[in-house]
């Protein structure tokens, strides 16, 4: 299991990396068309100021044999659920992997969907799906906010647990002044055939869908990495363990031998 996870976690690795460039490109095309936009009023970019209800969303695994990565998630997870709790806000719950799917439904938490079967090896088709789904939610009203709870990849010894803000989509990336470094291609004078409106309602979920699939990707290295120092920690215990347990058996066997030779030895001594 230890080679296979470290297989995996290359491939992940490679994922990773491919992404940060297509992640960085789509948020220096969506500053420029909003600094193109007089005015945007957009439904995942609406700050409500009453938050009553709060989608969470904890990213796990569909397999154990992880070390804590899925139990640090969701311990994260159900701590922002007491802090909203405490602060009068309604939680529901959006599962990804198993794990997250058993441990909530043993909790006897309410799901307004699950995801899983993936986990392993994650595509865009399904943070589409996972992305969507809290779309959903939040447009129609039933929830004022989203948060995504993942571990990131630092290494493979180390995984951060994560808190994102998923919706409302921040402003910030609309900021001229956040963006001024990154946009030099973005500068002069454009005409936007549709409207730099509709084009922004049209890359908003798609960027939306970027930032799942990317906390799905790091979810997984963040899996793999884990598995692979768990397995490795349990073979290193198991041969240790064998080592005692060996060292027991030989001072016994020992001890049995010299125990039958001092009765042969006084069986003679009392025949003489």
């Amino acid at each position: 299991m230890e080679l296979v996870a470290a297989a995996k976690l290359r491939r992940a690795q490679t994922r990773i990396e491919a992404m940060r460039p297509y992640a960085a490109t789509m948020r220096e095309l969506i500053a420029g068309v909003g600094r193109a936009s007089s005015s945007v009023r957009l439904p995942l970019l609406e700050q409500r100021e009453q938050v009553a209800s709060v989608l969470v969303i904890p990213l796990t695994g569909d397999r154990g044999l992880a070390g804590a990565f899925n139990a640090q998630v969701l311990r994260r997870a159900l701590a922002v659920e007491r802090m909203l709790v405490t602060d009068g806000k309604s939680v529901r719950w959006l599962a990804v992997g198993k794990k997250g799917r058993s441990t909530l439904v043993f909790r006897r938490k309410v799901l307004a969907g699950e995801f899983v079967g993936f986990t392993d090896r994650p595509t865009y088709a399904d943070a589409q799906a996972i992305a969507h789904r809290a779309a959903e939610l939040f447009t129609a009203g039933e929830v004022d906010r989203v948060v995504l709870v993942f571990n990131t990849f630092v290494s493979a010894l180390t995984q951060h647990v994560t808190e994102q803000d998923l919706l409302p989509i921040s402003a910030d990336i609309l900021d001229t002044d956040v963006q001024e470094r990154a946009d030099d291609r973005m500068r002069g004078d454009f005409i936007f055939e549709p409207e730099p409106e509709e084009i922004l309602a049209r890359l908003l979920p798609v960027y939306l869908e970027t930032q799942v699939y990317r906390a799905l990707l790091e979810s997984t290295a963040s899996e793999q990495g884990a598995r692979m120092t768990a397995m490795r920690n349990a073979s290193k215990n198991a041969g240790e363990l064998i080592d005692r347990l060996t060292l027991q058996m030989n001072r016994a066997r020992q001890a049995e031998i010299t125990q039958e030779i001092l009765e042969v030895v006084a069986g003679a001594e009392a025949l003489l």
